[in-house]
């Protein structure tokens, strides 16, 4: 979705307020694909802070399902997003410094969805749990441990006392 941005960006004092609605019905982020739940509708302001320039600021949110980090069950996740950027008009001159938010300019018209995508990238969790006590999944079997236990040995040697268990081992084979 593109939003004409001409007449902030030229407009002295202009101000224009939109009720925006996402259209992503998943995002991409690294190699894997989140489907989008629920979506509420973004709340935009476009303001004319000085000729061929603009802030942009908005609210809204993004329900994702997601798998959770230690079971695997699919969780959802909803990101709520707040940002504040500012954009130029084609025609003017910008440092490097605000080449960034420039990526979602195409002209005078604004990639709205592109700038979204990029809220979502940076405020994407680093782990999702389904719940904070998560006990995952076993490492030998795949057993859910949430939802019972199961038999395999989970005694994990402390690596820093290998050297002691050769040793230990190598009497018992002589």
């Amino acid at each position: 979705m593109f939003v004409n941005l001409t007449d902030v960006l030229h407009g002295e004092d202009k101000t224009v307020t939109m009720q925006i609605e996402p259209e992503m019905e998943a995002v991409t982020i690294g190699k894997e694909t989140y489907p989008v739940i629920r979506k509420t509708s973004f709340l935009m302001t476009f303001t004319n802070v000085e000729h061929g320039k603009a802030q942009v600021t908005g609210e809204g949110g993004i329900t994702f399902s997601m798998p959770c980090g230690r079971c695997l069950k699919d969780v959802e996740k909803t990101l709520e997003l707040s940002f504040d950027r500012t954009v130029f008009s084609p025609d003017r001159s910008i440092s490097p410094d605000d080449s960034d938010d420039q990526e979602y300019m195409n002209g005078y018209q604004m990639d709205v969805e592109g700038l979204l995508y990029s809220e979502i990238v940076i405020n994407w969790p680093m782990k999702v749990l389904c719940r904070p006590d998560c006990r995952g999944i076993c490492r030998q079997c795949g057993q859910d441990l949430n939802t019972g236990t199961c038999d395999c040995d989970t005694f994990v040697p402390d690596p820093r006392m290998a050297a002691i268990q050769d040793i230990f081992n190598g009497s018992k084979e002589v």
